[in-house]
């Protein structure tokens, strides 16, 4: 996924597309979608246009703001089930989207309401200079690596080298990131809780 898709994987529009659609939809303003995902208005914009990909971070944000499943802004339409909940997601068949420093394929998208959210996710980031500034958000995540190795970034601890069979939970609040340390992009199912309601975090994304 680095550079081109894995056969198979389903490729969705550009998430600033779908963010657009969903926006004018629900009868919101730039400005409006803007105060309630705590997201910069020139920020949105930028999404919008396909300026800029945004962060997974920034996409739970831009959910919530418009409340919607993360899974709309990958491009798929979940359903809930009148009885029953269960969902396959074949090899190789996740919903692709990149952000600035991961390759995503989101996994068992065809269920709303879920209570988490699997990623199967290349990480291509080498270096932590390349976030900026390590943003956290409401909920929890876990991941497990699959291969390469990578260095767990947070807040609040010293840099953290995992490998394959190595897996890792924390609160999400926390500024985290992840890059890769081998030669290779690192593989990793990587999983976060679903967000409820408005984000508490006080900084806003510029």
């Amino acid at each position: 996924m680095a550079d081109a898709q894995p056969a198979g994987t389903r490729s969705r529009p550009a998430i600033g597309t779908i963010v657009q659609r969903l926006r004018k939809r629900a009868k919101m303003t730039l400005n409006d979608l803007s105060r309630v995902s705590g997201i910069s208005l020139s920020a949105v914009s930028k999404i919008e246009n396909g300026q800029v990909s945004p962060t997974y971070e920034t996409i739970q944000r831009l959910a919530v703001g418009l409340n919607v499943e993360v899974t709309e802004l990958f491009g798929s339409a979940p359903k809930e089930s009148a009885a029953g909940r269960l969902v396959v997601t074949r090899a190789g068949e996740g919903i692709a989207q990149s952000s600035p420093h991961y390759d995503y394929q989101m996994l068992c998208a065809g269920l709303a309401t879920k209570e988490f959210t699997p990623l199967l996710t290349r990480i291509r980031a080498r270096s932590i200079e390349e976030f900026g500034e390590m943003q956290g958000h409401l909920g929890e995540e876990f991941f497990y690596v699959i291969s390469g190795s990578v260095i767990l970034h947070s807040d609040h601890y010293a840099p953290m080298r995992l490998s394959p069979g190595d897996s890792c939970y924390f609160d999400s609040k926390m500024g985290h990131a992840l890059t890769s340390s081998s030669e290779e992009d690192a593989m990793v199912l990587w999983i976060a809780t679903r967000v409820h309601g408005i984000l508490e975090t006080a900084d806003r994304i510029a």
